[in-house]
């Protein structure tokens, strides 16, 4: 199973950033996909998920600004994210499954004026 995200970057406070994973090596369609995130020096924190029958869950702080995504003919799922913080600086990774697996290194998202 690999997970491959991208999309990251440094972006004022009130920006936009699309962050985007491709997954392999499993049946994508069929998963539940999320994204999680990890702030320098905190713990893992859940962020989004889509099941499989496009039905979507936010974490309250990010509810509103945030779009979870998925295009199942590209193995693909997105994350839009809109009006920024900067207390949603963080490595963004995708996972998948029940258990949320993470098997890639990430995207930096920084969110500084």
């Amino acid at each position: 199973e690999q997970l491959v995200e991208s999309g990251g970057g440094l972006v004022q406070p009130g920006g936009s950033l699309r962050l985007s994973c491709a997954a392999s090596g499993f049946s994508f369609s069929t998963h539940k996909m999320s994204w999680v995130r990890q702030a320098l020096g905190k713990d893992l924190e859940w962020v989004s998920d889509i099941n499989s029958d496009d039905s979507t869950y936010y974490r309250d702080s990010v509810k509103g600004r945030f779009t979870i995504s998925r295009d199942n003919s590209k193995n693909m799922v997105y994350l839009q994210m809109n009006n920024l913080k900067p207390e949603d600086t963080a490595v963004y990774y995708c996972a998948y499954g029940e258990a949320r697996q993470v098997t890639g290194q990430g995207t930096q998202v920084t969110v500084s004026s």
